[in-house]
């Protein structure tokens, strides 16, 4: 045996066990997550004992953490956040971090659409009712042809901007700081500042990495700028949205709605969230598709391999 490889996110080879093959036909022993929910650090300091490698989730690698695994040699994210990495304290003990770029991107495009599709339309909150046999009408806003902000235009976001233009006819305005130009032009995107989004846009949809930059970067100040029509979407990570700000702007009708699959703590603490039948709330679950699961457990196998062969050389 080669070495030990953690493997904490619980879909890892759920339903394809074409990853945990890979690993075990390139000798290594693939510990799979022991306690079928994201683990503390604690939990992760105990289990990385005599690993080289870790396909990780959303679990807590932070310096103490890293400091604790003293053979490991790579981290490979199962997804492209690297929030919850101490990357200074990997580069300085010398471990590789991959990404599965790529893997995920159409089904968390998906997803942030279903989630505006679901605020915006009232899908819960008349379902909910129907299941009650109350067939009353409830009146909801309307999707083709309305104008949709994107804040963050890497992949997802493109994704997002591609299915808004082509599939409902939106106007699309869209920021980042790098821009693909020639995707743009394809779909009539315009180049847009965050203001002019939060300003303007009946859809307001979030793919931003979590960094010091972007913490809390929606807050009171850009709700009290949004129309009292928008739908807010985040499938990015949960920091980016002031969640009290939030709570503030579906209590007081500042904003139409909003439909969140990431939170600050998961699940949240904050208990006023859980009473809103404007929030559409998901469990991070934009990534949890039979497709993006395969795709993600098979190219983080593949990093660890590579990473732990380039290695050895």
């Amino acid at each position: 045996m080669k070495g030990k490889i953690l493997a904490t996110p619980r879909s890892f080879a759920k339903d394809d066990d074409r990853p945990l093959r890979m690993l075990e036909d390139a000798g290594y022993a693939v510990v799979r997550n022991p306690v079928g929910q994201i683990l503390t650090k604690e939990q992760m300091t105990e289990h990385l004992q005599g690993c080289v490698g870790v396909i990780l989730g959303v679990d807590p690698m932070d310096a103490d953490v890293i400091a604790s695994a003293e053979g490991l040699r790579v981290i490979s994210k199962y997804g492209v956040g690297t929030d919850n990495i101490d990357m200074e304290a990997a580069q300085s003990r010398g471990i590789t971090v991959c990404v599965t770029a790529g893997a995920n991107t159409d089904a968390v495009a998906d997803y942030a659409f279903a989630l505006m599709m679901a605020a915006a339309r009232r899908v819960i909150p008349i379902d909910r009712a129907c299941h009650n046999r109350d067939w009353s009408k409830q009146s909801a806003l309307d999707v083709y042809g309305a104008r949709l902000g994107i804040i963050g235009f890497g992949a997802i976001g493109r994704g997002v901007a591609a299915r808004g233009a082509a599939g409902f006819n939106m106007r699309v305005l869209a920021h980042d700081t790098v821009w693909d130009a020639p995707f743009a032009a394809k779909y009539g995107v315009t180049r847009a500042t965050p203001d002019e989004i939060y300003k303007t846009c009946d859809f307001i949809s979030l793919h931003l990495p979590l960094t010091d930059k972007t913490r809390g970067m929606v807050s009171h100040r850009q709700f009290e700028m949004m129309k009292p029509t928008a739908v807010l979407v985040n499938t990015a990570r949960g920091g980016v949205v002031d969640e009290t700000a939030l709570v503030d702007a579906l209590r007081r009708k500042l904003i139409y709605g909003a439909g969140l699959d990431v939170f600050e703590q998961e699940p949240p603490e904050l208990e006023p969230l859980y009473g809103l039948d404007n929030l559409v709330m998901g469990s991070h679950t934009a990534a949890s598709t039979t497709g993006a699961t395969r795709n993600m457990g098979i190219m983080a196998a593949q990093n660890i391999i590579q990473t732990l062969e380039d290695n050895a050389l």
